[in-house]
């Protein structure tokens, strides 16, 4: 039940934002090359409010720091989701399908505290 709300919050998100796109004649710009270009500039605005922290100092963040980092991730959703929309990919199943494959690839009682790629096990 939860995922069919989570997945009905993606959509109505997406839908959001194409009639934002929409209602600004901004559709011309939104070639998957220029969306994944622009969420990659987004991601960097992201690292950098945490660059040259500590993983401590990154773990607690004052309220300013930490607000204009969510509006970042808010920026890097946004272009995530049109991607997907411009490339019809439905990120709900897709990360569902992503995830159990991890979880084959990574099970929980052989790689417990290893921060290795799957590859690299036995």
């Amino acid at each position: 039940m939860k995922q069919d709300q989570d997945y009905d919050s993606l959509a109505a998100l997406q839908a959001r934002l194409k009639q934002f796109a929409v209602e600004r004649d901004w559709e011309q710009f939104h070639s998957p090359k220029n969306l994944a270009m622009a969420m990659a500039g987004e991601v960097g605005e992201v690292m950098e409010h945490l660059q040259w922290l500590s993983a401590e100092q990154s773990e607690a963040l004052p309220d300013n720091t930490r607000d204009a980092l969510a509006l970042e991730l808010a920026d890097v959703l946004f272009y995530l989701l049109r991607l997907a929309e411009r490339l019809d990919i439905s990120m709900a199943e897709v990360a569902q399908a992503k995830l159990s494959i991890n979880e084959q690839r990574y099970p929980a009682e052989r790689v417990r505290g290893s921060s290795r790629k799957y590859n690299e096990y036995d």
